[in-house]
């Protein structure tokens, strides 16, 4: 047990070190190429942070582990939602762009609620699965999502003549040195926590809704915190709604194209909690000082996650 704890420990050091140089790098990025903080968010930081959940989902995608697959996605995007941008908006106020109150958001929820009938097979049948088809259908809505990202990019070309090749690849090694820790620091954490549970008796589907996804989360939540202490609200938010989206659009169709995935509709009571987080993040937005989350709100996403967690532990104990 010391062993696996050891490594736990070693794997958040890699995290913390790993999401500040991959902040630094993308702002770096974005500021050199004029590419706005949100896009970066949206794209190179939330891909990079989910990377964890890809390499966890296709591996229990091979070995037929359905529970952990879709719990690690489900879970990790709940764990975004309310505590990582619960802990991010208590540390600062975020304020994001009219674009992500409009636009992301509305998309983030739009795809949570077509994940729910995918998995429901539309009739709430059971037994359900996540076919190939569903699968390749979220796919496609994956890319039409990045094009429309790319296309909310600057277009204009830099006006920066000097280009210092040295510092392009430093700002490109620290991206990918910290991509690579927050893959490795990831995955230690969760193959020794999972060991840890399994070895206390704990069930699949509470181990990929709290032990695993929790895990592979970590990189969004130390990039957000840090991002959101830098003082880069859109790369915080960005991060966690962009990772939202990968996390189903991207990684659980790549699951499901290896394996079809069978459902067990326990989890649709944690979809539907996904969804309403979602709503109340939007009419945060709206609502009060607009286009921002305040610390009370934060602290109401932080609070409740905290009780659904209990909630979730105490039922399995019974």
């Amino acid at each position: 047990m010391i062993i696996p704890i050891l490594l736990v420990v070693i794997g958040f050091v890699f995290l913390i070190f790993g999401a500040n140089w991959l902040v630094d790098g993308a702002a770096a990025v974005a500021k050199k190429y004029k590419v706005s903080d949100l896009a970066i968010g949206l794209t190179i930081v939330a891909f990079g942070t989910s990377a964890p959940e890809l390499v966890v989902n296709s591996i229990g995608s091979v070995n037929g582990y359905s529970d952990i697959v879709l719990g690690n996605i489900i879970g990790s995007n709940n764990f975004n939602l309310f505590l990582i941008l619960g802990i991010s908006g208590l540390i600062l106020p975020i304020s994001v762009q009219s674009s992500t109150a409009w636009k992301e958001i509305p998309i983030s929820l739009g795809v949570a609620i077509l994940l729910l009938f995918l998995l429901n097979d539309f009739t709430f049948s059971t037994p359900s699965y996540l076919s190939r088809v569903d699968s390749l259908i979220m796919l496609v809505l994956f890319f039409l999502f990045l094009y429309y990202v790319f296309r909310q990019m600057k277009s204009e070309p830099t006006v920066e003549v000097e280009v210092v090749l040295k510092a392009t690849y430093k700002i490109w090694g620290l991206i990918l040195i910290g991509l690579a820790l927050l893959i490795i620091g990831g995955q230690m954490v969760v193959v020794n926590s999972v060991e840890i549970a399994a070895s206390l008796g704990v069930s699949e589907k509470i181990i990929g809704l709290t032990i695993v996804s929790a895990g592979t989360s970590l990189p969004e939540l130390v990039t957000s915190v840090i991002a959101a202490t830098k003082k880069n609200s859109d790369i915080a938010i960005g991060n966690v709604i962009g990772s939202n989206i990968f996390n189903i659009l991207l990684i659980l169709s790549i699951s499901g194209l290896i394996m079809p995935i069978e459902y067990n509709p326990k989890f649709n009571l944690d979809l539907y909690i996904l969804m309403g987080g979602t709503v109340f993040l939007l009419l945060a937005m709206l609502t009060g000082k607009r286009k921002r989350l305040d610390r009370w709100e934060a602290s109401i996403l932080l609070g409740f996650y905290l009780l659904y967690t209990t909630y979730l532990v105490m039922k399995e104990i019974q």
